[in-house]
């Protein structure tokens, strides 16, 4: 398993949901075929499974060996489910065409049943309205598989279901914080911070983090100090992803360039930009900022002077150090966590991982700003240390637990 979590992630997702679309095609074809399948191939075709790594490896790093597998390939795969229905139905409220090189799920039905509702009706549009549903209907399968896993313990059960509920709760408050700010036209950088935070930093990071701890039986203060350095690495994450929604490759994020910008979004990005031109009393910067955001037809022109102002008023530098600050900062946390030592080794990459750009900025060249410093944690991809973890023997899956001095505590598994 740990040679190739993603893969043993597929695997347990497959047969999970090959029960469910046979139950859903025993109900009706239709839903079956417009629903219940194009969810199961969009959450087995997509993405990298980085969700269920970082569950995995917590839960590794907590002590978590063969016995803990099946409830964490489960919990994982729930996981991914909950993405599902994150994506779905972002795209829908953002408006998106496309999502990880391909149509986003309610494109494709608007294509599959074109003219679905006659002129002037009243009613949603049918694509969309059919892909909330189907964000439902992976939000569904997801709490079924959890309810139905067999986590050994009602100790181990409430910790997972804990973090479960409160995970749900915080997606949804992060959703309805993104779509307030663009219907407000919110401006604070702090606001912005506390959606990520909300949105992506928990559901993303923080929570798959303390889910795998919980899977483990881990002890209350462990789960606490994953979950803070989650939190941390997973509001970087999102600061990372809003410069690569304006200068990222398409083809390497697998979503437009600019659609943030478009949907007048509020981002960390966007709102430093806005007070620094502001402070400075740039007028053209200014008018470039409000000209374009919230502009459904923004051209590559424009979204070109946009990027430009962007990186002239220090705001990607700003944004480049804030993320530098708070990948120091889930470091640290995490070193001091209580974990064995070379799954948190793994587990600290993975944090530095997910946080690297996925393409090279499409910055223009004569705008580009010089290289980011690297931090510590940005430098843990190649070379880990974990000075503070204790010594311990790592139990390999499916190997016998190690045996601990006497007068050691219990294993945290509780098992």
């Amino acid at each position: 398993m740990d040679a190739d979590v993603p893969a043993a992630v597929g695997r347990e997702l497959d047969l999970l949901l090959r029960e469910r679309v046979a139950g859903a095609a025993a109900l009706d074809g239709d839903f079956a075929a417009d629903l219940a399948a194009p969810v199961a191939r969009f959450t087995l075709d997509g993405g990298r499974r980085m969700r269920s790594r970082l569950l995995w490896w917590a839960m590794r790093a907590c002590g978590g060996a063969a016995p803990e597998t099946p409830a964490a390939l489960r919990t994982a795969a729930a996981l991914e489910l909950i993405q599902t229905c994150a994506l779905v139905h972002d795209d829908v409220m953002d408006g998106s065409p496309r999502r990880r090189g391909g149509p986003s799920f309610h494109a494709r039905l608007a294509a599959r049943y074109p003219g679905a509702l006659p002129t002037g009706t009243a009613a949603a549009p049918f694509a969309s309205s059919a892909a909330v549903l189907a964000g439902d209907l992976a939000h569904a399968w997801a709490d079924d598989i959890v309810a139905g896993t067999d986590f050994g313990g009602d100790s181990v059960r409430n910790g997972v279901l804990e973090n479960w509920r409160a995970m749900r709760t915080e997606m949804v408050a992060g959703q309805y914080l993104d779509l307030h700010g663009q219907a407000t036209g919110a401006r604070s950088a702090a606001r912005a911070i506390r959606t990520a935070c909300l949105k992506t930093a928990l559901y993303s990071v923080a929570r798959p983090l303390s889910l795998g701890a919980a899977v483990a039986g881990a002890d209350p203060r462990t789960v606490l100090d994953l979950c803070a350095a989650g939190r941390y690495a997973g509001t970087a994450f999102q600061l990372r992803d809003d410069i690569e929604g304006v200068f990222g490759d398409p083809l390497r994020t697998g979503k437009p360039s600019g659609d943030d910008i478009r949907s007048g979004k509020l981002t960390y990005l966007v709102a430093i930009a806005r007070a620094r031109a502001e402070s400075r009393r740039d007028r053209a910067a200014l008018s470039v900022l409000e000209g374009a955001i919230g502009n459904a037809d923004l051209t590559e022109e424009r979204l070109l002077r946009v990027r430009e102002v962007l990186t002239d008023t220090g705001a990607v530098e700003a944004v480049e150090e804030r993320i530098g600050r708070l990948l120091a900062a889930g470091e640290r946390r995490l070193s001091a966590a209580d974990l064995e030592p070379a799954p948190a080794r793994r587990l600290q990459a993975l944090l530095a991982e997910v946080t690297a750009p996925t393409s090279p900025a499409a910055r223009p060249a004569s705008t580009a700003p010089g290289p980011v410093p690297v931090t510590p944690a940005a430098a843990a991809a190649k070379s880990v240390t974990h000075p503070h973890a204790p010594a311990r023997p790592v139990r390999p899956v499916g190997g016998p637990a190690p045996r601990r001095p006497s007068g050691t505590t219990a294993d945290r598994s509780g098992r």
